[in-house]
């Protein structure tokens, strides 16, 4: 798999911890740990279980074709070829042993494992001392400078923090930075290990339920937390105050019952296999890949999620998701929306109205609807697939839609019909890219000011502005530039400088771009700037306002053209 990053995420200013604090694997600590290690070494020998019975169904080893064909041509039509470039063996009869060969010494098993109750990676790792510090430890004779690291560790109040998902080799991390935006200055902090591939990134204040000891307790009602959802059916949440972390301070879902990472075997055959078949939709769990996250800032305790089962969950955090989970009864998202038909891309709560949601999916149809009530909401029908979503935070009925065909739609959810067969107008139409618009942004600064970004590998900055009778609306185009991060995955304004976002791509590469370094950026949002009451500091750089993370392989090549 080729590096890149598929989300970024800000962080404002004056919420981290000013200093850091590390992991600590304490003893509940260890036995939270131990008890997830024990789940994955549980799915481990499950895996091996179900390939094991699916080898004695193809007759023990599937000897010939005659084994494929068992079953019959009934259900052809949910087969299809795999490959027939594969090498043809031909079988003859095993050779006699000789009467000097070493069969008596039962070498053929040799490499079998043991059976061991302690299997697995943490079965024995409370037999390894371990220290607060290294200062306690009598091993290490070189002590570490305390007061360096944690100068090293310091995040100023003027300091935002970016975190982007990316992918490299294969191996998934988050990867945290520090931006100084006065010195135009941006640098890594600490990075955490995911477990699978990374698709959405949703930050939140509300510190979530958890067995965890090593969540900071300064502040006990808010927090810095980042909520991460994968190719896996669970949500992990991780403090990002926390550095050096092993394991995520809360998972949402059902690891133990889900088992999604665990493959299914859908045929047995040697040259054919079963179409892949939706899992079974779960009420208290997800079952398939997380694809969106949307925390509620009005009422902080509520995160909604939308997956590729096609349904979206309603997760209270205020609620400890590993209790109940020995009898049935935990560890469960509080509501269930199935009002799609495909798999749910995007969701995001209306934060004037924080009890309506607003949903887009691959069924090529978006729908808003109260959560208390989702059978009296509305939606259009749109011409392709949803990538991106965003309610216009300037006004509570109104939101935008980025499409797959390069187009950007805009709707009046009061102008929105509840049965879909009906017309739903849209307020204009943009046609804003050259395929598909992945990316999608509104400022919270500025009204009228969105920013898109596109497989076309360019980010745009565009302009709404209304008719002086309040008609028609108007929209410009301010800027576009290929700022080099390939196809562009994510944009996103920054929380608090009001013409700088971030923007990142399939080059695992992060650019930080102040647009107002744009002089027509500046003269067409000067109005606005002033009637919001923000200004921009003149800057003196040649860099075009682009302040750029490259990846480790760019670094090697530039390197090695240098030589």
């Amino acid at each position: 798999m080729s590096s890149l990053i598929s989300a970024v995420a800000w962080v404002r200013r004056g919420v981290a911890e000013r200093h850091p604090q590390r992991y600590v694997l304490d003893d509940k600590e260890l036995g939270r740990v131990s008890t997830l290690a024990r789940i994955e070494l549980e799915d481990a020998r499950t895996e091996l279980e179900r390939a094991h019975e699916a080898a004695k169904s193809m007759g023990k080893g599937a000897e010939g074709d005659e084994a494929d064909d068992q079953g019959g041509d009934s259900d052809e039509e949910n087969w299809v070829d795999e490959d027939d470039d594969a090498m043809d063996v031909d079988s003859a009869p095993a050779p006699k042993p000789k009467d000097d060969d070493l069969s008596q010494y039962n070498l053929d098993d040799y490499d079998e494992d043991t059976k061991t109750t302690d299997a697995g990676p943490f079965s024995n790792i409370k037999g390894l001392t371990y220290y607060k510090d290294n200062e306690e430890d009598p091993y290490i004779t070189l002590k570490e400078d305390d007061d360096d690291e944690r100068e090293e560790l310091e995040i100023l109040p003027t300091d935002n923090l970016i975190v982007i998902a990316k992918t490299e080799d294969e191996i998934s991390q988050l990867e945290i930075y520090v931006y100084d935006e006065s010195q135009e200055n941006i640098y890594a902090h600490h990075d955490l290990m995911l477990p699978n591939f990374p698709l959405c990134l949703e930050w939140l204040d509300f510190p979530p339920a958890s067995s965890s000891t090593s969540a900071p307790s300064a502040k006990s009602d808010f927090g810095n937390y980042i909520a991460v959802g994968t190719l896996d059916p669970e949500i992990e949440i991780w403090s990002l105050d926390t550095v050096e972390a092993m394991y995520p301070h809360s998972i949402l879902g059902r690891p133990d019952v889900t088992k999604a990472h665990i493959p299914v075997p859908l045929g047995t055959g040697k040259k054919k296999k079963k179409k892949t078949k939706h899992r079974t939709v779960e009420k208290g769990y997800h079952v398939d890949a997380i694809l969106g996250l949307s925390w509620n800032k009005v009422q902080r305790n509520l995160l909604a999620s939308a997956s590729a089962d096609r349904t979206v969950k309603l997760w209270d955090l205020s609620r400890d998701p590993t209790n109940g989970m020995d009898d049935g009864t935990g560890g469960g998202a509080i509501r269930s929306f199935d009002v799609h038909k495909d798999k749910v891309q995007a969701v995001q709560w209306n934060e004037k109205e924080p009890s309506v949601l607003l949903t887009g999916s691959y069924d090529r149809t978006v729908r808003t609807f109260d959560s208390r009530s989702p059978t009296s909401g509305v939606g259009a029908i749109l011409g392709s697939d949803v990538e991106a979503l965003r309610w216009d935070p300037w006004e509570d009925h109104g939101f935008y839609v980025s499409l797959e065909n390069g187009i950007v739609l805009n709707f009046d959810v009061r102008t929105l019909p509840s049965n879909l067969d009906n017309p739903s107008p849209a307020r204009f139409t943009l046609s804003a890219h050259d395929g598909a618009v992945s990316a999608l942004d509104v400022s919270p600064h500025i009204k009228g000011c969105i920013v898109t970004g596109g497989t076309d590998k360019l980010v745009k900055v565009w302009n709404v502005t209304d008719e002086a009778d309040g008609g028609k609306r108007n929209v410009s185009l301010v800027t576009s530039r290929d700022l080099g991060v390939g196809k562009v995955f994510s944009a996103v304004f920054s929380p608090d400088d009001p013409l700088t976002l971030a923007a990142a791509g399939s080059k695992a590469k992060m650019q930080v771009w102040d647009v107002g370094a744009n002089a027509g950026a500046r003269k067409a949002f000067g109005n606005k700037l002033r009637e919001a009451g923000k200004v921009l500091r003149e800057k003196e750089s040649n860099s075009g306002g682009l302040i750029g993370v490259v990846s480790d392989d760019e670094d090697s090549d530039a390197e090695g053209g240098e030589e």
